[in-house]
């Protein structure tokens, strides 16, 4: 990694652009008072916010900027009834009376527009190149995929947002992560993101707003782009940045909430300008060669414990990693291709969108999930999952053996119905593979949707370019 300090008389770069664009008020203590366009809301990080404006006697400055989705807690099958979760049902019910108390549109668990907050708001078009949003969740980072400057909040700056339509913030040092170059066949975005993890690690990013950069990320989709910024928060930082492009704009086109007509081309026209100056200097450089990319799954119980699926799991150099390491029943120095798994998951906020579910259907084709194996398909929303019934996708599922859910987080976090017992070995398309984070004693291992579905359909840990 190069790090500048000649950066005073250069040009702006992406981040520098946004931030600027919602300047309020600087203060002398170097905080900034920054305007936020749009603010996402789930039920599990608003009670507090609700209840918060309750006391203070507030309402919500602007309802029209915000949104509202329950994910985390909802149950993935037997969505027609009651709820049986009490936890569950409670939170639910309370995001929905507290968005009709206030004024905020709610997108019904029944109803169509339902799904994991990071994977409806660029659906609805209400994630748009510009803006400001914020979410009281770690993974709005995704949302920088469009050029947006989106971060994760806490309950009590979700309730000040909902009332001031402001934040203080502290500027970020800016990093650009260029890959170059282009990806191996069986080479996904996730499989960039956890190089970049692995190279910098689990704190690398920390006090910087990346920026992906370079022909490799000009080649993804808009789905791989999301990947690629919601993993930011596991190398410690909260923005991730990709700058928009008639890529973006093809995407957002036609969508619900986005601009039309006049008002559409001059949206354009901005957009186009959000990219970093040709003269812009970052404070940290980092460039990977996306060609040099193989299969990544993580060994340990951070995603900076990754390795090529070809590599051997590192000996322990220390405490954390030998906590990992008896965590996860591994030894320095095995293989993790090969490695026996009981458990696959495809979906979440990082891997529950129609291309992820694409990628791993075409290596299920003709395949069925290998005895001893339970695996599910979460889709990350209500429209993904009508795109892969309309492509029958959900049939090749089925018929491989995997289970088919209504959306939601589902097996990323264990706060709803699908957890995995203690001792289970998941191949896993989520975002963490924390301690407990799959269910108390489950042991996760991160990889890409098309690695998972190979697992599944393996029983052990494989990699995927070899499954012809």
């Amino acid at each position: 990694m190069t790090v500048r300090t000649d950066i005073a008389a250069a040009g702006l770069t992406l981040y520098d652009k946004l931030w600027h664009a919602h300047v309020v008020v600087d203060a002398p203590d170097g905080q900034t008072l920054l305007y936020i366009d749009r603010h996402l809301l789930h039920e599990v990080s608003t009670p507090q916010s609700f209840e918060m404006l309750r006391e203070d006697g507030l309402r919500v400055h602007r309802p029209e900027t915000q949104l509202a989705v329950a994910d985390h807690s909802v149950p993935t099958h037997d969505r027609g009834g009651p709820i049986a979760d009490p936890l569950a049902a409670a939170q639910i019910d309370l995001l929905e009376r507290n968005c009709g108390a206030f004024g905020i549109e709610y997108l019904d668990l029944a109803g169509p527009g339902q799904g994991i907050v990071h994977v409806i708001g660029p659906e609805q078009g209400f994630t748009l190149p510009g803006i400001t949003l914020v979410c009281g969740d770690s993974h709005t980072s995704t949302h920088g995929a469009f050029g947006a400057l989106a971060f994760g909040v806490g309950a009590s700056e979700c309730g000040i947002v909902m009332a001031t339509q402001a934040l203080w913030q502290a500027k970020a040092r800016r990093m650009r992560v260029t890959f170059d170059g282009v990806l191996g066949a069986g080479v996904s975005a996730k499989d960039m993101a956890l190089a970049f993890i692995g190279r910098v690690g689990a704190s690398g990013a920390t006090g910087f707003a990346v920026e992906f950069a370079g022909p490799a990320v000009r080649a993804l989709s808009m789905e791989g782009r999301m990947t690629l910024c919601n993993l930011v928060i596991e190398a410690g930082s909260r923005t991730g940045l990709v700058a928009p492009d008639d890529t973006t704009f093809a995407f957002l086109r036609g969508r619900a909430r986005v601009p039309i007509g006049d008002d559409w081309d001059r949206a354009q026209a901005y957009w186009q300008t959000l990219a970093s100056d040709p003269d812009a200097i970052f404070d940290a450089e980092i460039t990977i060669d996306a060609a040099s990319i193989a299969p990544q799954v993580t060994y340990g119980t951070s995603p900076g414990q990754v390795i090529d699926i070809s590599g051997v799991v590192p000996a322990a150099r220390d405490a954390t990693t030998d906590k990992a390491l008896r965590y996860m029943d591994l030894a320095g120095g095995a293989a993790i291709l090969g490695l026996p798994i009981d458990h696959a998951f495809i979906g979440s906020c990082t891997n529950g969108r129609i291309e992820d579910l694409r990628a791993a259907a075409a290596v299920l084709s003709g395949r069925r999930v290998a005895p001893g194996v339970r695996a599910l398909v979460v889709p990350g929303s209500m429209a993904v999952k009508r795109q892969a019934e309309a492509e029958g996708l959900d049939r090749l599922f089925l018929a491989s053996g995997f289970e088919w859910r209504e959306p939601g987080c589902s097996l990323c976090v264990a706060m709803n119905d699908d957890r995995l017992p203690p001792g289970a070995r998941c191949a896993s398309s989520s975002n963490r593979n924390f301690e407990g984070r799959q269910g108390p004693g489950a042991r996760t291992h991160l990889m890409s949707p098309a690695m998972v579905a190979g697992a599944a359909v393996s029983g052990r840990i494989v990699d995927v370019r070899t499954l012809a």
